[in-house]
C-alpha cells in the first residue's frame, strides 16, 4: 500500500495524544503523578492538541475532506466510523478534565479521568480494527494487529508524560511504565514481523484461476498499459534492503533506545533525567513513525495479484 502521510501522521500523533490522556486519567486518579492545576493543564493540554491535530491530518488523505463528518452516521458497520464516534465521544470528557484541572477541581478531575482513559483506550482500539477488519490486506488481518496499536499508543503517551512529569521531579512512575512497555512492543512488533513474514498469501494467480494443478499462472499480456490508481496505490512495493533497515530503525530507535532511557530517568531522576526523556520522546518518534510508515508500505493488497505482483512472504 501507498504510505500516505497524513495518515502515518495521524495515527502515530493521535496514538501519542490518546496514550498521554490514557495514563493521565487513570494514574492521577490512584495519586502516582502530581495533582497540581500546572502538570495537569500541561499533560491534558498537549494531549488534546495532538489529539487534534492528529484528526485534523487525517483529513488530508479525503477528496472532500468537507465531508469528513458524514463517515460518523455509519457506526453500525464501519470501524472508520466507529473510530469518528468514539473520538468525538471522548472529547467531551477530556475537555471536562482540562477545565477541572485548571480550577483544580479534583472532584470533577477524578471522574473525567477515568472516563477520558476509557475514551481513549476505545478509540485507539477502533483505529486497529479498521486495519485488522480488512480481509484482503493479510498484513493488516492479523491478531497482532490491535494489540499492537494499543500498546505502541499507550507506550508513546506514557513516555510523553515522563517527560513533562520530570520538569515537576514525578517522572519515576511513568517511566518505569514506559519502560517496560517500550520492551513488550519491541517484543511484540519483533513477533509480528516474523508472523506475517511466514505468512501465507491470501490468494494467488493459481488459486484465482484454479490452474495452479499444471503449474506456475502467469498473465499473458498486462492488465493495463500504464500505470493506474490499483497500481500506485495498492501494488507499492518497498525494496526488501530499505524494508529491512526500516524495521531496524523501528525496533531500535522506536521501541529498544526508548525503553533504556526510560530505565535511566526512573534511575537517576532530577535534570539528567529530564534530558534523558526527551532523547527518548524524540526516538520513539521517528522510530514510531518509521513503523507506522513501513505497516503500510509492506503491506500487500489482494488485488496486486491481478497485475502480477506476488504477495511478500
Amino acid at each position: 500500500m501507498n504510505p500516505a502521510p497524513s495518515i502515518v501522521f495521524f495515527t502515530v500523533c493521535s496514538g501519542a495524544g490518546y496514550g498521554l490522556l490514557f495514563w493521565l486519567g487513570l494514574l492521577r486518579f490512584f495519586g502516582l503523578v502530581p495533582a497540581n492545576a500546572g502538570f495537569g493543564v500541561a499533560a491534558c493540554g498537549l494531549a488534546l492538541v495532538l489529539v487534534m491535530f492528529g484528526l485534523l491530518s487525517s483529513t488530508a488523505h479525503l477528496g472532500r475532506p468537507e465531508r469528513a463528518w458524514r463517515a460518523l452516521s455509519q457506526w453500525r458497520s464501519s470501524w472508520l466510523s466507529r473510530e469518528g464516534v468514539a473520538a468525538v465521544v471522548t472529547f467531551a470528557p477530556a475537555g471536562l478534565l482540562f477545565l477541572a484541572l485548571a480550577a483544580d477541581n479534583e472532584a470533577l478531575a477524578r471522574p473525567m479521568g477515568l472516563l477520558s482513559a476509557a475514551g481513549a483506550a476505545i478509540t485507539v482500539y477502533c483505529t486497529g480494527m479498521i486495519y485488522a477488519s480488512l480481509k484482503t490486506i493479510r498484513q493488516w488481518h492479523h491478531p497482532l494487529v490491535v494489540p499492537c496499536y494499543l500498546l505502541f499508543g499507550a507506550f508513546s503517551g506514557a513516555v510523553l508524560l515522563a517527560l513533562i512529569a520530570a520538569f515537576w521531579g514525578a517522572a519515576a512512575v511513568p517511566a518505569a511504565i514506559a519502560a517496560v512497555l517500550g520492551a513488550c512492543a519491541f517484543l511484540l512488533k519483533r513477533l509480528y514481523w516474523s508472523s506475517v513474514d511466514g505468512g501465507r498469501p491470501v490468494a494467488t494467480m493459481e488459486s484465482a484461476t484454479g490452474l495452479g494443478f499444471i503449474g506456475t499462472v502467469r498473465p499473458l499480456d498486462p492488465p493495463h498499459t500504464e500505470t493506474n490508481y490499483l497500481l500506485r496505490e495498492m501494488a507499492f512495493r518497498i525494496a526488501r534492503v530499505h524494508a529491512a533497515r526500516l524495521r531496524r530503525i523501528a525496533a531500535l530507535a522506536g521501541f529498544a533506545a526508548p525503553a533504556l532511557l526510560m530505565l535511566l530517568v526512573y534511575l537517576a531522576g532530577g535534570v539528567v533525567g529530564g534530558v534523558l526523556a526527551v532523547a527518548a520522546v524524540a526516538l520513539a518518534t521517528a522510530g514510531l513513525l518509521a513503523e507506522r510508515w513501513l505497516m503500510f508500505a509492506e503491506a500487500t493488497h489482494t488485488v496486486s495479484v491481478y497485475y502480477g505482483v506476488p504477495d511478500r512472504r
